[in-house]
């Protein structure tokens, strides 16, 4: 079958689509990359609280699919709307590689060790709120551009440090100031990150047979669950939410099987105030829309609807 992928053509991005068509080749298939330019490329030099973020990496590439001039997309799943438009499915999650939130620096190994009044860099209202909480005493600097450009600018000492996903920073292997990667008890990371979602037409029947094996079972659990909980809470991609889901085996209490622990994050990236939750749940006959679901009404118990107000404060994922 002649598949054609489409992909933002940032080198990421097009790491992510030729790591697909590989493996859809090693099924027999014939792949193209067609590349395409979107809203959240165009707008380099804004700050995504400025520009929102409803389908800002993805609005042109779902515009292609809807015509057929491509027949899937590879998207970072953080990027993609909980909601997908009507004509579309989100077909495969492939399995997951590292999710967590990279301390990057030249000159310093940890977090806890920047001094105090240091720039860290970052475009993202999530990790900007959650840094906030973390170290109030940090200056926050506004980073867009890819990796590349953010790590010349690292290099250029406009910052002493800036915050990535590591998963991002592994794919590209560029990972020389990769100093430490924060766990998601403390540094909650987007829903979906570290994961692809290939995107296809609902109606599509050939190509969502052809992507099939890409599904990986553990993977949809967890994103599902995220998702549901961005969902549930009004988020998209662009918002100071954080919503991780990994599995635990047993527990503090010893209990038998594969469970799944989700950790929920609201934080203000001005005041840095913050509501932090987890919850645990066996894996068997398990609902992971319902486990997503329940971080959210947890979430919201503990006010952090108050933050997501629209008098409040926007973000980014």
């Amino acid at each position: 079958m002649n598949l054609r992928i489409g992909s933002r053509g940032s080198e990421l991005a097009l790491w992510q689509a030729n790591h697909i068509a590989a493996l859809l080749r090693g099924q027999g298939h014939t792949v193209e990359i067609e590349i395409i330019k979107t809203t959240g490329d165009r707008l380099q030099e804004v700050t995504f609280a400025q520009v929102g973020s409803k389908g800002m990496f993805t609005k042109e590439i779902e515009e292609a699919l809807a015509e057929g001039r491509v027949d899937l997309a590879v998207h970072s799943l953080k990027d993609l709307p909980t909601e997908l438009p009507a004509p579309f499915a989100l077909a495969a999650t492939p399995p997951r590689v590292d999710p967590r939130d990279a301390f990057v620096s030249v000159q310093h190994t940890h977090l806890a060790e920047l001094p105090k009044g240091a720039r860290v860099g970052t475009s993202s209202q999530r990790r900007r709120a959650q840094l906030k909480a973390l170290r109030p005493d940090l200056e926050i600097v506004e980073f867009r551009g890819n990796v590349d450009t953010r790590l010349r600018k690292l290099a250029e000492g406009q910052v002493e440090a800036i915050l990535l996903a590591a998963a991002g920073l592994e794919r590209l292997g560029k990972t020389d100031w990769l100093r430490e990667r924060l766990d998601p008890k403390d540094f909650c990371p987007a829903a979906g990150q570290g994961c692809l979602g290939i995107e296809t037409r609902k109606d599509d029947g050939a190509t969502l047979s052809a992507v099939s094996f890409l599904n990986h079972s553990d993977t949809r659990f967890a994103v599902t669950a995220e998702r549901a909980a961005l969902a549930a809470l009004g988020g998209g991609c662009q918002v100071p939410i954080g919503v991780h889901c990994r599995p635990c085996i047993g527990s503090e209490r010893v209990e038998a099987g594969i469970w799944d622990e989700i950790f929920g994050v609201v934080a203000s990236p001005e005041t840095g105030e913050v509501v932090r939750v987890r919850t645990r749940a066996p894996r068997d006959g398990a609902d992971p829309t319902e486990l997503g679901q329940r971080v959210a009404a947890m979430l919201r118990e503990g006010g952090a609807a108050r933050l997501l107000a629209p008098s409040g404060t926007p973000g980014a994922a």
